[in-house]
């Protein structure tokens, strides 16, 4: 037979002081006296009691000191891939500053998903970005807790907070595609399904991802600025940024488009595959990983570290940073065709 648990109440009678002041040696020490919060301690640890019951305070004020990350990727995703490792290091910093605990809430893996979200105790959530039809943001909408997503979509009563994803798009495109008579591109997935397959001028409109979604369309008015027919731009479509998949994918893209001169790919592992499967071909990348620097890539440079803290923030009460601007343009070799002879790892920006 289990026996009684040690109540607050019991330390208090022990140590000769009321329960007040038990209370507030543990949840507000500063308003004790250094002698009284060494009575109630000495006597707690005689007695076996380890402090208040964190679920019993969570249910009493109404918050955990959580933060929630959902994720719409396998668990892994968050320790594997670099930008969503930085993303995640941002999150952790804010945390770590506030008090805050984090939960990482994986979906994308079943029906089981929206229960997930639900069934999390947490204050807040942050989203990563997802589509606009996902009901796991459904579920952490219907809960009334804060939602900030990270890149979109924009839903009544979230906050999204992301880069201006067509314009950069848009920026790189013309850098990559300049003098380009066959351009292709490397795409993230379009929905949920996460198909990949090799399509000619897939219209940005029907992708529910809005990160993909935007920067298809970024590329597009690129290509057709520079006169280029977007409905014959062939479209390779990854499941997930990985670059060994994308490599498989990129071998249909050359396959379909003899004479491929030019790829915008959406990340820089993508771009990765491109180089390594096509080599000579014009390539661009997106976030200026520390693979770019090393391969003299092209890409797009945001910080994916800034942006998670700037969710968490927003997550936990302050006004939400606007990063729309947040990005650059760095132009290097696999678009210039100028190999770089500065110190591996340094840097050459252009705008």
């Amino acid at each position: 037979m289990q026996s009684r648990r040690v109540t607050m109440t019991d330390v208090a009678r022990a140590a000769g002081v009321s329960p007040m002041t038990v209370s507030y040696t543990y949840n507000q020490p500063e308003r004790v006296s250094a002698q009284s919060r060494a009575k109630v301690l000495q006597s707690a640890a005689e007695l076996g009691y380890s402090g208040p019951d964190p679920k019993a305070r969570s249910l009493r004020y109404g918050a955990t000191r959580t933060l929630g990350v959902v994720l719409g990727e396998h668990l892994t995703y968050a320790f594997d891939d670099p930008q969503a490792v930085a993303f995640l290091a941002g999150v952790a910093e804010v945390c770590a500053e506030r008090g805050y605990g984090l939960l990482i809430v994986p979906a994308g893996t079943g029906d089981e998903d929206a229960d997930r979200v639900l069934a999390a105790a947490v204050d807040s959530y942050v989203v990563w970005t997802t589509t606009d039809d996902d009901p796991v943001l459904a579920a952490a909408c219907g809960t009334r807790r804060p939602v900030v997503v990270h890149s979109g979509p924009d839903r009544p009563g979230t906050t999204v907070i992301g880069i201006d994803n067509r314009a950069a798009a848009r920026a790189v495109g013309a850098e990559v595609f300049a003098a380009a008579r066959r351009p292709a591109v490397l795409s993230f997935p379009l929905d949920r399904r996460r198909a990949t397959f090799v399509q000619r001028g897939v219209d940005p409109a029907a992708v529910a991802y809005p990160v993909t979604r935007d920067r298809l369309a970024g590329y597009r008015d690129a290509a057709e600025a520079l006169g280029a027919d977007w409905s014959g731009v062939p479209v390779g479509v990854c499941r997930t940024n990985d670059e060994g998949e994308a490599r498989t994918v990129m071998r249909e893209l050359l396959a379909a488009a003899p004479g491929l001169d030019a790829v915008a790919a959406m990340s820089d592992q993508l771009a990765l595959a491109a180089l390594r499967e096509a080599p000579g071909v014009r390539v661009s990348g997106w976030d200026d990983s520390a693979a770019a620097r090393e391969h003299d890539l092209t890409t797009v440079a945001q910080s994916l570290r800034e942006q998670g803290a700037a969710c968490a923030t927003a997550a936990l009460g302050d006004p939400a940073p606007d990063h729309r601007d947040a990005w650059r343009l760095i132009r290097r070799a696999s678009t210039t065709g100028v190999r770089s002879t500065r110190p591996r790892g340094a840097r050459r920006t252009s705008s």
